[in-house]
């Protein structure tokens, strides 16, 4: 006799550069670009494109075509085509008709503040989804990261996403110390643009930035000397196309103020580190999640600054869905609940 499920649990991580959702019993079955098409000066039928089909426009749209990222830095910024990219994502994630509301797990960055935690309540409450359970992202990389959450040691969990770094010191189910800020893949990329476009008058496409960056093999300047990347371009004065050869120590300073940033993020909440759980950070070390993390030579450069062993989480791109998911797929549990230590809608 076929089993049928009245109802989905659904766990919905909205990234600057991806979204991504998890429906239990089957996993992850959307990791899509968090981005629209909408042909322009029309009021009928805008939207061209959502999500993965979205590509063929990138870099090449338009005055017929413009490109929206309604999120940013993990922030809903734009609600209407937000709304819109999340009612896509669900109807091909759990079917055509929600015959049963879906429960979602809903993971947002830590500096969000209430505004923002409601907007978030407001776009999926008008897509259809009947009750949410939010989460801090690193909460949630963190409770895929580790079988010490919900024990009293401590875990220190670092995720690098596009828009954000979510810094966080988890001990028995709740937040313990946390910093949250706009440092992340997307800044990164920004700073190998600039660098492009200052010293050799070179634009670039985002695309070509972040190949940049995860080519080299080392994010540490010394490391880096001798070795040249070929980079492919676009003349700023004259609009033509160009080759440029360019010191990968270059891209690595052009970077490094961000990354030390982030190594400033850690240190904070290093120091609102109660003593009791500094034995359990000594021993088991920093757990670095999310695309970024998976810079080369960053966890290096981490121990090298702070002198604390750090560890790169397995399926560190996804670890923040994948801890939502595990949520999601034990609902009743946490339902009324607030991992976090923040206000669920």
């Amino acid at each position: 006799m076929p089993n049928f499920q009245l109802s989905h649990d659904v766990a919905v991580d909205m990234g600057t550069s991806n979204t991504r959702i998890y429906v239990k019993n089957k996993g992850i079955v959307i990791n899509e670009a968090s981005v629209l098409v909408l042909r322009a000066n029309t009021r009928q039928s805008p939207v061209v494109a959502i999500g993965d089909s979205c590509e063929e426009f990138i870099g090449r749209a338009n005055s017929e075509y413009r490109i929206v990222r309604p999120i940013r830095s993990g922030i809903i910024v734009d609600y209407e085509n937000a709304q819109i990219m999340l009612h896509y994502f669900l109807t091909k994630a759990i079917g055509s008709r929600f015959y049963f509301k879906p429960r979602v797990v809903v993971t947002i960055p830590g500096l969000a503040n209430a505004v923002q935690r409601q907007s978030v309540i407001n776009v999926l409450g008008k897509i259809g989804v009947r009750q949410i359970h939010m989460v801090e992202q690193a909460y949630a990389a963190a409770n895929a990261v580790s079988n010490e959450v919900k024990k009293a040691k401590a875990t220190f969990v670092v995720d690098i996403g596009a828009g954000t770094t979510e810094v966080a010191l988890i001990s028995l189910e709740g937040m313990v110390a946390s910093r949250s800020a706009q440092l992340g893949g997307d800044l990164i990329d920004e700073k190998i643009r600039e660098h492009l476009d200052r010293h050799y008058g070179m634009e670039i496409t985002d695309r070509i930035a972040e190949q940049i960056k995860y080519d080299l093999t080392d994010v540490r300047e010394e490391e880096n000397q001798d070795r040249i990347v070929v980079v492919r371009g676009r003349d700023k004065a004259t609009s033509m196309p160009f080759t440029q050869d360019v010191k990968t120590s270059e891209i690595c300073r052009a970077i490094h103020p961000v990354l030390m940033d982030i190594v400033g993020e850690i240190r904070q909440v290093l120091e609102m580190t109660p003593p009791e759980l500094c034995r359990d950070i000594i021993k088991n070390g920093i757990i670095l999640t999310g695309g970024s993390a998976q810079l080369p030579g960053l966890d290096t450069l981490i121990v090298d600054e702070l002198g604390i062993s750090v560890s790169v989480g397995r399926e560190a791109e996804e670890s923040t869905i994948l801890g939502a998911g595990a949520m999601a797929d034990h609902f009743e549990e946490i339902s009324g609940r607030d991992q976090a230590g923040r206000q669920n809608g």
